[in-house]
């Protein structure tokens, strides 16, 4: 028996190195939709230690002297998510994004799981890539405008010191469970989805196998069944990258989330992205954001795009446009977005 035992750590290792290799793989294939690819434009790794040690993914894009866009990505993500905004921000602009704790290569890190520890992550890597006297568009998707909330609440005073704008797509302040839509027939009307039934559903370790049916509820339930070829490939792909286990921890802090009023904070100009199929996060949720947004005087724009979930990536074109729109008024030059 102990014979045997280096073999099965050896097989062991081989195993965590193929399916290591697998999820890279699926974060940067090649789509017949060329906004879609890795960038092909020089890359630098930023190197951010987190306040517990976890070492995170954190990548630049486009020109050192440019002014820059921060990109926060949501559940089950990873950089490569951003994609069709690298691609298009990056010939102008300097485009940071970076892995969330415990996705993509970032370390899942050893601190509790909770939405000041993201905030403080996003707080490191803000510090990380910012000039002394430099202030960034910050965007957020789904989790990353839940971390940008939580951030704004937890450093209030960081706000318009490292900020010109932000963003928010796809994202709620909390009572997710109270207000999904993606389990059939509950939270459409009388019916409302048990908050335990909620919390088994998001905190399970789930796979996507990429077979016709799971695809097909992927495009339905996360997505909307208008997002078809290479955008649903590429959108499942990313999500496909994520490991399951990193998705259930995270899905469990998802079912309790609540960044309370931490929107207020956000007292530069700020925008607000939801979808109109958007089951995740019903527009109920963006429209509570917005409340706060108007009542703090930052609101700069509220819109519904007819996307499900993966707004940025499902209707990529217009949010890019959207996204140039923002960056020009905050840095006042004209933005350049390829494919829009």
């Amino acid at each position: 028996m102990r014979a045997m035992l280096p073999h099965s750590a050896d097989l062991s290792r081989k195993v965590r190195d193929l399916v290591r290799t697998h999820r890279a793989d699926l974060r940067t294939r090649t789509y017949g939709n060329a906004d879609l690819n890795p960038p092909t434009g020089p890359c630098a790794v930023v190197p951010v230690t987190a306040s517990d040690g976890a070492r995170l993914r954190v990548h630049a894009y486009g020109p050192s002297d440019g002014n820059v866009l921060v990109l926060v990505h949501g559940w089950t993500c990873c950089l490569e998510y951003w994609n069709p905004q690298i691609n298009a921000f990056a010939g102008e602009y300097r485009v940071i994004a970076y892995d969330v704790r415990g996705h993509g290569e970032s370390e899942l890190g050893t601190a509790a799981l909770t939405t000041d520890q993201l905030a403080d992550d996003l707080a490191e890597v803000l510090d990380a890539v910012l000039k002394p006297g430099q202030r960034a568009v910050l965007v957020g998707h789904s989790l990353g405008g839940m971390t940008i909330q939580a951030w704004a609440g937890r450093y209030p005073q960081r706000v318009q010191r490292q900020l010109l704008a932000v963003l928010l797509t796809n994202t709620a302040a909390g009572d997710l469970i109270a207000e999904t839509t993606v389990v059939p027939f509950f939270n459409r009307g009388l019916a409302k989805l048990p908050f335990v039934a909620g919390l088994l559903g998001l905190s399970a370790p789930i796979l996507f196998p990429p077979i016709a049916p799971v695809k097909w509820v992927f495009r339905r339930q996360i997505m909307s069944l208008a997002a078809v070829g290479d955008i649903a490939d590429f959108a499942q792909n990313i999500v496909r990258s994520c490991r399951a286990r990193v998705r259930g921890r995270f899905g469990t802090l998802l079912s309790y989330l609540n960044v309370g009023r931490g929107a207020v904070n956000l007292t530069v100009p700020t925008t607000v992205i939801a979808g109109s199929a958007d089951d995740m996060t019903p527009p109920v949720h963006a429209e509570r954001i917005v409340e706060m947004l108007s009542e703090a005087g930052s609101l700069d724009g509220y819109k519904i795009l007819p996307t499900g979930h993966l707004g940025n990536v499902e209707a990529y074109q217009e949010f890019n446009v959207e996204l140039a729109r923002i960056a020009k008024s905050a840095f006042g030059i004209p933005a350049r977005v390829v494919g829009a």
